[in-house]
């Protein structure tokens, strides 16, 4: 498994947590976002991540910014991306398990970073036809409108 990591100046801080999470576990990533705290624009390095699963070089994304909001808004523009803002475990394990997300959306003030990214990277993709037919659903839409 191979994560893209991507991150506004907001995000510095908790990008560098998550790196050292994926470090003690040696789960591969590749960094796309900034490492400076001067104000960039967060649509850049959603599009570097999202770009990057798009084309396979890695399976899973995780998105910084201030809220998380505007990183999941661009994420969820690109075709075959889904995004989930998360705030918690729960919520992690869910957009994985029953949205099948390839890209998680996280908050600079997100609590309990490890537990939810333990959730998220630790979580299989639904089997349940419910979720696989929801899924097609929406790629119906990102296909036709």
């Amino acid at each position: 498994m191979k994560i893209a990591l991507g991150n506004d100046h907001h995000g510095v801080d908790v990008k560098n947590r998550i790196i050292s999470y994926l470090d003690k576990r040696n789960i591969e990533y590749i960094n796309f976002g900034t490492d400076t705290k001067d104000s960039v624009d967060y649509i850049v390095y959603a599009k570097k991540v999202c770009k990057s699963i798009q084309n396979k070089e890695c399976d899973l994304g995780i998105l910084i910014c201030g809220t998380g909001i505007g990183m999941s808004i661009a994420a969820n523009k690109f075709k075959s991306i889904r995004c989930g803002k998360v705030n918690n475990m729960e919520e992690a394990r869910l957009t994985k398990e029953h949205n099948m997300s390839n890209v998680m959306a996280l908050s600079e003030k997100i609590e309990n970073l490890e537990e939810v990214l333990d959730a998220y990277l630790n979580t299989d993709y639904s089997k349940e036809e419910r979720h696989k037919r929801r899924i097609r659903e929406i790629k119906e839409v990102e296909n036709n409108g």
